[in-house]
C-alpha cells in the first residue's frame, strides 16, 4: 500500500477589477481676443487610456479647433479667434471602461485687449546672455513662448490678455549658444 500523499492544494480567485471612474479634471478656460492666438488645454484623469473625446453641445469659437494630445488625457484648444461673442459648450471624454465625465465651459473672446501686463525681472548674472524669452500659461502647467524673438532688456509688455482671464508668467535667459536657463519663479497675472 502507497501512503497517500498531500499535495497542497492552489485555489485562484478571479476578481473583477472596475476601472476607476474618468473626471475632466480642469474647471476653468482662458478667455480670448479677436486676432490673437488662442491656447489653452482641458485635461481628464482616471479610468483608462485611451480616452475618447466630444463636443456633445454649444461650439467653440470660430478659428478655434480642439485635438486630443497624443497620450489622449487632455484636449488642446488652440487657433486664432475671429469673432467677439460668448461661447458656451460641453466637452465630454470617455475611458475604456466606458465611463464618462462632461464639464460645461465658457470662453468670452472681446474685440480688442483692454489690458496690459508689465513684467520685468532681474538681469541675469550669467556671463554671454544674448537675450531673454517669456513664457506665459493659462494653468501654470502649460507653457508657450509669447515674443517672437529674444527680448534684449528685462521688460516685456503683453497686451494679448483677455478681459476675466489669469495668466502665469515666468522668463528665461538664453546665451549666445542658444542654450536656456530654468524659468524664472512664476508670477500671476489676474485680468479683471
Amino acid at each position: 500500500m502507497k501512503p497517500w500523499l498531500l499535495l497542497p492544494l492552489l485555489l485562484l480567485f478571479a476578481t473583477r477589477s472596475f476601472a476607476s471612474y474618468i473626471a475632466i479634471t480642469t474647471t476653468t478656460l482662458p478667455n480670448g481676443t479677436v486676432g490673437t492666438a488662442y491656447s489653452a488645454t482641458v485635461v481628464a484623469g482616471g479610468g483608462c487610456t485611451p480616452y475618447i473625446w466630444s463636443l456633445v453641445s454649444g461650439s467653440l469659437p470660430p478659428g478655434i479647433t480642439a485635438k486630443p494630445a497624443n497620450t489622449t488625457t487632455s484636449l488642446t484648444l488652440t487657433g486664432t479667434p475671429t469673432t467677439a461673442a460668448t461661447y458656451t459648450f460641453t466637452e465630454q471624454v470617455a475611458g475604456c471602461g466606458k465611463h464618462v465625465s462632461k464639464r460645461s465651459y465658457t470662453i468670452i473672446i472681446q474685440a480688442t485687449a483692454n489690458h496690459v501686463v508689465d513684467l520685468n525681472w532681474k538681469a541675469s548674472t550669467s556671463t554671454g546672455v544674448a537675450g531673454y524669452n517669456v513664457y506665459r500659461s493659462p494653468d501654470g502647467t502649460t507653457w508657450k513662448k509669447v515674443n517672437a524673438s529674444l527680448i534684449a532688456s528685462t521688460l516685456y509688455s503683453d497686451s494679448s490678455v483677455a478681459n476675466g482671464s489669469t495668466y502665469y508668467y515666468a522668463a528665461t535667459a538664453v546665451d549666445i549658444y542658444g542654450a536656456e536657463s530654468l524659468k524664472t519663479p512664476v508670477v500671476q497675472a489676474v485680468i479683471p
